[in-house]
């Protein structure tokens, strides 16, 4: 059973929500998982979504993949960095790179549309062919676990913290260990961007 101290640090963890915009920013780390209470998951790979068509996808089948995972939205200044993933994803794809994009409506209610929509917005204007995935929470109490997960301080001491704003990146290992964050201002395409992923695929 939980005591009152392990519960109550879950529930914050779990309430945290996010007011302000991204700074230029990114962290690293070389931590391995860690167990936690409350439901939270263990590892990447037992968390499930569903993607842009309603499908269950586990993210088990990206097991020795390389992802690059957003928090995309369609309204906001920072949308048109669509064109940079897609670009990595085309650059990378071939040694191993997954680019791993989902619609939250978290910040200033930038991505308000259904996922019929968001599907449509992003292949017709910017020929997206990474996975996108259904609309989810990746703040407040509504969460999903993927970004409970990502967020967690006590599973990634130097990398947990709450999503800034829309268009995060998080770098996740091939052995499914979080190893950078990358704040919404820092284009895909940029040196510390493209100099993680170099070094995460090698």
């Amino acid at each position: 059973m939980l005591n009152r101290k392990t519960s109550l640090t879950v529930a914050v963890v779990a309430i945290i929500a996010v007011v302000a915009g991204g700074t230029i920013w990114y962290r690293r780390a070389s931590g391995g998982k860690k167990s936690t209470p409350g439901g939270v998951v263990e590892s990447i790979y037992d968390v499930e979504a569903r993607d842009i068509d309603g499908k269950v996808v586990s993210l088990d089948q990206y097991r020795g993949k390389t992802l690059l995972i957003v928090n995309v939205a369609s309204k906001c200044r920072f949308t048109p960095q669509y064109e940079g993933l897609q670009r990595l994803y085309d650059k990378y794809q071939s040694r191993g790179l997954v680019v791993l994009g989902f619609p939250a409506n978290n910040f200033a209610w930038r991505e308000p549309g259904t996922d019929a929509e968001i599907k449509e917005f992003c292949t017709s204007k910017y020929n997206v062919t990474f996975p996108i995935f259904s609309k989810i929470s990746v703040a407040g109490d509504d969460i999903h676990p993927l970004y409970r997960y990502l967020t967690d301080e006590t599973i990634n001491p130097q990398l947990g913290g709450k999503v800034t704003w829309n268009f995060n990146k998080y770098l996740v290992a091939a052995d499914g260990r979080p190893v950078a964050h990358f704040a919404s201002d820092l284009v895909p395409e940029s040196p510390e961007i493209v100099g993680a992923i170099e070094a995460a695929l090698n």
